[in-house]
């Protein structure tokens, strides 16, 4: 048990970040997912805490955010001014390893990356799954069927290259 917000946010907020990464497949919306949730699990702290699983509830909260923007921004809005700079997460530069697969992951559509995320890092069943983003179970096997044979393709033609030489 978490005894006070602050202790929670400093303690948890990389690992918050690193899953924001994950549902979103860009830094910077990750660090906005994870400040927003934050936020919303301020203000209810007290009754939250009480009931012993906060990071549950960040987590939660993410996911339901991420897929209400995705519903709002069905496509990619181009910024006329880069950053200066990035940001770099250790746990997620370790985690990216094989640049290729998580290119290819983030190359899904929202809808199969968010199902796979769960489904695979949060070890979610179908069922929870559904009840999560509000659709049928259906929806949610086909959606990660779609994904992973998106997946194995790019696999695939990864090796075809290496076979070939390219």
């Amino acid at each position: 048990m978490v005894e006070d917000f602050g202790s929670f946010v400093r303690d948890r907020t990389p690992a918050l970040l690193r899953y924001g990464f994950v549902l979103s497949g860009n830094p910077h919306d990750a660090a906005d997912l994870a400040q927003e949730a934050l936020v919303r699990l301020g203000e209810r702290w007290a009754r939250v805490s009480a009931q012993g699983d906060p990071e549950g509830y960040v987590r939660t909260t993410m996911a339901r955010l991420h897929i209400s923007w995705w519903r709002r921004r069905r496509r990619e809005h181009p910024v006329q001014v880069l950053p200066e700079q990035s940001y770099v997460d250790a746990g997620i530069a370790e985690a990216e390893g094989d640049l290729g697969l998580w290119r290819a992951v983030t190359a899904l559509p929202p809808r199969q990356r968010t199902v796979l995320m769960l489904r695979y890092h949060e070890q979610l069943s179908d069922e929870e799954i559904a009840r999560l983003l509000g659709v049928s179970r259906g929806t949610v096997r086909s959606q990660a069927a779609r994904g992973l044979d998106k997946l194995r393709d790019v696999a695939e033609s990864r090796v075809e290259v290496r076979v070939n030489g390219r």
